[in-house]
C-alpha cells in the first residue's frame, strides 16, 4: 500500500466511516429516548445552574466533587422540593374543585349561562351566530379547539399521575445525570464542541449562539411563567376565589404561550364577577390582569433576555404549540430553544456571507 492511500483510508469523509457515525448516533439515541425528559430537564438545570457551581469552585478550588454535590443540594432546595409541594398543592386543590362539582356546589351550566346572559346584546348575537349559547355546544367548541396542542399538557399529567414510580426513576436520572453535569460540563463542552465538523470560527459562533439564545429562552420563559403564575395566584387568593392554587399554575402554563397567555384564565373569571354582581372584585380582577398580570413579560423578559436574543412573538407561539405537538410537555422548552437555534444559526450564515462579501 502506498503512503498516498494510507490517509485516504482515514479521511473524516470517507463514506463508510460517516455511515458507521450516523448508525452508533442514531442507535444511543434510540437509547435514551425513553430519558428524553430526564436527560433534557438535567441540562436545562445543569446550564441554568452553572455560574452558581462556578461561584462556589472558586471558593473551594480543586473540589470539584464538593462544589456540584452543594450546588445539586441548592437544586434540590430551591427547585426540586418546591416543585413538588406545588404539584402535591394543586393536585389536592384539583381534587378539591372536582369534588365540588361533582356535588353541585360548583355549577359550570348555570355559571355559564349568568355569563352569556350578561353580555351585551351584540356579544349575544356573535357567540349565538357560532352556537356558542349553549354550554354542551359551547363546551364541544372548546374542547375541539384546544385538542390539538393542549391536549399534550392534559396526556402528560395524565401519565405523571398514572405512572408515579416511574416519575420517581425520571427524577433520581435526572439529579444523578445534573451532578455529572455540573461537575464535568465544562470539559464535556470542550469535547462536543471539538468534535463538530465544522471550522472554528463557524464552530466557535455557532457554540456561542446556542449558550446565549438557550441560556435565554429558558431563563425568559420559566421566570416569566413563575412570576406571572404567582401575582395571578394571590391576586385570586386576595379576591376569595375558589382554587387560587390551581387557577395560577394554569396562568404560569398558558403564559408560555404568546398571543394566548394569562388572560385565557383571569378574563373569563372576571366576567364571571361582573355577570354575578360582584362588580367590585370583577374591576379589581381586571385592573390587576390587565396592568399588573400582563405588564411582567413586557417587564421582566427583556432584562432577563436582552432585546437581542428576543424571538418574534409569532416564532415563540409557533414553534412553543410544535414542541407541544412533537415532545409532549418538554415541548415548551425545546421548540423555543431549536427556533432560536434556527434563527441564530442562519444570522450566522447571513454575516458571513456579508463579510465575505465586502
Amino acid at each position: 500500500m502506498s503512503e498516498s492511500e494510507e490517509p485516504r483510508r482515514f479521511r473524516f469523509e470517507d463514506g463508510s466511516f460517516l455511515a458507521l457515525v450516523l448508525i452508533v448516533t442514531v442507535a444511543f439515541a434510540m437509547v435514551i429516548a425513553p430519558f428524553f425528559g430526564a436527560i433534557l430537564w438535567g441540562l436545562v438545570l445543569a446550564l441554568m445552574f452553572s455560574p452558581v457551581h462556578r461561584r462556589i469552585l472558586d471558593r473551594m478550588p480543586g473540589r470539584s466533587n464538593v462544589a456540584a454535590l452543594i450546588t445539586l443540594l441548592i437544586i434540590i432546595l430551591i427547585v426540586i422540593l418546591p416543585a413538588a409541594f406545588l404539584g402535591s398543592a394543586m393536585i389536592q386543590e384539583f381534587l378539591h374543585v372536582y369534588a365540588m362539582v361533582q356535588s353541585g356546589q360548583i355549577d359550570i351550566a348555570r355559571m355559564f349561562e349568568q355569563m352569556t346572559g350578561a353580555l351585551p346584546d351584540w356579544a349575544s348575537h356573535w357567540l349565538a351566530a357560532r352556537g356558542l349559547t349553549d354550554f354542551a355546544a359551547a363546551r364541544q367548541q372548546i374542547s375541539e379547539t384546544l385538542s390539538g396542542s393542549f391536549s399534550a399538557i392534559a396526556a402528560h399529567a395524565l401519565q405523571v399521575g398514572q405512572g408515579a414510580l416511574n416519575l420517581v426513576l425520571m427524577l433520581g436520572v435526572m439529579l444523578y445525570l445534573t451532578f455529572f453535569l455540573i461537575r464535568d460540563g465544562e470539559e464535556l463542552a470542550r469535547r462536543v464542541i471539538e468534535s463538530i465538523p465544522l471550522d472554528p470560527d463557524r464552530r466557535r459562533a455557532v457554540i456561542r449562539n446556542f449558550t446565549v439564545v438557550t441560556r435565554a429562552t429558558i431563563k425568559g420563559s420559566l421566570i416569566v411563567a413563575i412570576v406571572q403564575g404567582f401575582t395571578g395566584g394571590v391576586t385570586f387568593a386576595l379576591l376569595g376565589i375558589e382554587g387560587a392554587l390551581l387557577w395560577g399554575t394554569m396562568m404560569a402554563i398558558f403564559s408560555l404561550i404568546p398571543a394566548i397567555g394569562c388572560g385565557i384564565v383571569w378574563v373569563p373569571v372576571a366576567l364571571y364577577l361582573f355577570a354575578t354582581g360582584a362588580v367590585v372584585k370583577g374591576i379589581i380582577l381586571v385592573v390587576a390582569g390587565a396592568l399588573v398580570i400582563g405588564s411582567i413579560d413586557n417587564v421582566l423578559r427583556p432584562l432577563l433576555v436582552g432585546r437581542d436574543t428576543r424571538m418574534p412573538d409569532y416564532v415563540v407561539l409557533i414553534s412553543t404549540l410544535g414542541g407541544l405537538q412533537l415532545f409532549g410537555f418538554h415541548g415548551f422548552i425545546v421548540g423555543p430553544v431549536v427556533a432560536a437555534l434556527f434563527i441564530g444559526t442562519w444570522n450566522i450564515v447571513t454575516e458571513q456571507r456579508r463579510a465575505a462579501s465586502r
